[in-house]
């Protein structure tokens, strides 16, 4: 079946009706957006004259940045230069049709520009008001700039992540940004509750989401080792060599233990003193490796997995994104949702959920910049013809405004 047949087969998304005017740029803010789009909020995506930095970022279909699209499907872009007070008014006006005002800004930015909180909610006191920064919006490094790989350092996930790796002396190079996606579900999450509190209460919110907390919150055993430390350190599920690359295997419960020692042709293993009890599995983990390695480094990664997911027993080869993207079982679930851009089609990731009756997918749609800017500023505020005209020259909307 079709994505589009079924999209056509499930009812509205869970937020449609929600108005979200999202001043976020790069990777957090926007990737919750997207989220929010997803599930059919109306996202307007207000941008500066220049745009969002990553419609210029790698890779490209023609004209179009795939990287920013992924992260921007589904939203609606308008152009507004809030360096004019007249620019900011617009938005001042906007918020007051909006239901949900996102930023990540540096703290005191958006205040300085008079559209900060207490500002816009004095006109609009159902306005939910999120802000995404490295540090959070109190505290003594509220105001230090940051990004996903700074948060990374500071948060403690760097070296315990480096601690987990045979050998290593320096903390891993970063490429791929954790803090980024841990503080857009965490703000998607906060701006859901603030909605459902506002249904019972009538009154929206000020929600003030810490990349810097949202990673550290993820390091559930860490923080508690940090706090009592272990008498050995934690055993580690390490891959282990196959013919052709490697595999990961985690015979995590007793039962799978046994399982696979019959598999790999060690019955013995069972009542190997050595592995009795996680205690002692954990005192010659390198053993059991080694044990393991003898048999899957005689066979191919595939065959591997093969035989021992038949077995029951956890296990995958390892894949490039390219391999885990082609893969039947991702393929089959619709997890990969096909977006147009002019002649161009590419995938971009659907929801990591499925609901059973609402929509709630990638949409197909990638805003040129200030592609919606007239149609935005006709619907919410009944701006038309000779005022969008006026504002156009005087450079509040931009270069690219859609404007006649």
């Amino acid at each position: 079946m079709s994505l589009r047949h079924r999209q056509e087969e499930k009812g509205a998304g869970p937020l449609e009706g929600v108005r979200v005017l999202d001043f976020t740029i790069v990777m957090a803010g926007p990737m919750c957006t997207r989220m929010l789009a997803d599930a059919g909020a109306e996202v307007i995506k207000v941008e500066a004259p220049d745009g969002d930095v990553v419609r210029q970022r790698p890779p490209h279909v023609g004209e179009v940045s795939t990287y920013f699209a992924a992260m921007n499907c589904g939203k609606r872009s308008i152009v507004l230069d809030l360096r004019h007070e007249e620019g900011r008014q617009l938005a001042r006006d906007l918020s007051r049709q909006a239901d949900v005002v996102i930023e990540n800004f540096r703290p005191g930015v958006m205040k300085r520009l008079g559209l900060d909180y207490e500002t816009l909610s004095r006109h609009n006191p159902r306005l939910i008001y999120c802000s995404v920064s490295g540090f959070g919006q109190t505290g003594p490094l509220a105001n230090a700039p940051a990004y996903a790989p700074v948060i990374h350092a500071a948060s403690g996930y760097e070296q315990a992540y480096m601690q987990y790796q045979s050998g290593a002396e320096r903390p891993a190079n970063n490429g791929i940004f954790i803090a980024d996606a841990m503080g857009a579900v965490q703000a998607a999450y906060a701006i859901q509750l603030a909605l459902y509190d506002r249904t019972r209460t009538g009154l929206g919110q000020q929600i003030d989401v810490a990349l810097l907390d949202s990673v550290m919150g993820m390091l559930v055993y860490e923080m508690q080792a940090a706090q009592f430390p272990a008498e050995r350190p934690r055993q580690v599920y390490e891959p282990v060599r196959s013919a052709d690359g490697y595999v990961m295997v985690a015979a995590v419960t007793q039962k799978n233990q046994d399982v696979l020692f019959e598999v790999i042709g060690f019955p013995e293993g069972k009542t190997d003193p050595r592995f009795a009890t996680v205690r002692d599995k954990e005192a010659n983990w390198s053993a059991l490796l080694r044990i393991i390695e003898g048999w899957t480094s005689q066979r191919s990664g595939e065959e591997c997995e093969r035989i021992l997911l038949a077995a029951g027993v956890p296990c995958s080869r390892y894949r490039t994104m390219a391999e885990a993207m082609a893969d039947p079982h991702v393929q089959q679930r619709g997890f990969l949702a096909p977006v147009h851009a002019g002649d161009e089609t590419f995938l971009v990731a659907n929801p990591a959920f499925k609901l059973s009756r609402s929509r709630a997918e990638a949409r197909d749609s990638v805003a040129g910049l200030g592609e919606h800017t007239a149609e935005i500023l006709g619907e919410w505020l009944g701006l038309t013809g000779e005022r969008l005209t006026e504002l156009q020259e005087r450079g509040v909307l931009g270069p690219v405004a859609g404007v006649a």
